[in-house]
């Protein structure tokens, strides 16, 4: 009895240890991606869309971010492995990364159009100089007044 209680608890402890911390913070989000071409032949610009919103929580590994919509016409943001670009406002700098929406949740109220969608994506690609600004933000975060967003559309200008 005593050691399944140990083993228990040894195996809680490493499970644990490798799960990324998550902290609850707000801050600034901006998600654009490469829509899909639909035309044949012609080789027209597509503008990435440019959608904004708040992130909800941050760890090392992912993010959980929340915008008003799902999709940008019939782009989703989660599904068929759509890698986005992200670009967080943290209050110590920017930071860019690329993710993969792994799940989201529609919230809110449908009745007064007030619908949200929280978005859980997995962080695939980050440079050297962001990772280390926003792992100091992790570590360093609590301590730092937390920011809010507005949330809304727009297409990417430049």
């Amino acid at each position: 009895m005593f050691l399944r209680k140990l083993i228990s608890k040894f195996d809680k402890s490493i499970t644990e240890r490798n799960i990324a911390q998550r902290h609850k913070y707000e801050v600034p989000i901006t998600v654009s991606f490469e829509p899909v071409r639909k035309t044949r032949g012609l080789n027209l610009p597509v503008q990435k869309p440019l959608i904004r919103g708040e992130t909800k929580d941050l760890s090392k590994t992912g993010i959980a971010f929340i915008v008003s919509s799902i999709r940008f016409n019939e782009d989703y943001l989660v599904g068929d492995g759509r890698c986005l670009d992200v670009e967080l406002k943290l209050p110590n700098g920017k930071v860019e990364m690329q993710i993969v929406g792994q799940r989201y949740e529609q919230f809110g109220d449908k009745y007064n159009s007030a619908i949200k969608f929280l978005i859980g994506a997995k962080i695939v690609q980050m440079s050297e100089a962001d990772k280390e600004l926003y792992e100091e933000f992790l570590r360093i975060g609590s301590t730092v007044q937390k920011n809010s967003a507005s949330l809304e559309f727009g297409t990417d200008r430049s």
